[in-house]
């Protein structure tokens, strides 16, 4: 079991900045790998990005590449997305999520991740 908890959305306008944290209890934190999702209101889940469970091989989708960057500190049990150039259609909610290697190999897929934390509301004006 792993409890994630997310921190550091909030209001910007457009080509702001935010840093957004996981926190994750448990110690095999650091056995699974990790990724950030976002849902727009009436939308489904979108991929945002992922990382290893050892801190390589980033991975971002298209509309974020390049302006996102996920990290991680296994020894800390936390994980973060730094978001710069922020824009309008960046504006939902975003999940920090757990995949077990035993429980799905997409990492751009939302039914292979086990955990997930509540959810921190990042909102982009014009």
């Amino acid at each position: 079991q792993v409890d994630l908890v997310e921190s550091g959305g909030g209001s910007v306008e457009t080509g702001g900045s935010l840093r957004l944290s996981c926190a994750a209890s448990g110690r095999i934190f650091s056995t699974y790998a990790m990724g950030w999702f976002r849902q727009a209101p009436g939308k489904e889940y979108d991929f945002v990005a992922t990382l290893s469970a050892s801190g390589s091989d980033p991975n971002y989708a298209d509309s974020v590449k390049g302006r996102f960057t996920i990290s991680r500190d296994n020894a800390k049990n936390t994980m973060s997305l730094q978001m710069t150039g922020l824009k309008p259609e960046d504006t939902a909610i975003y999940y920090c999520a757990a995949r077990p290697p035993w429980y799905g190999d997409r990492r751009d897929d939302p039914n292979s991740y086990a955990y997930w934390g509540q959810g921190t509301q990042v909102t982009v004006s014009s």
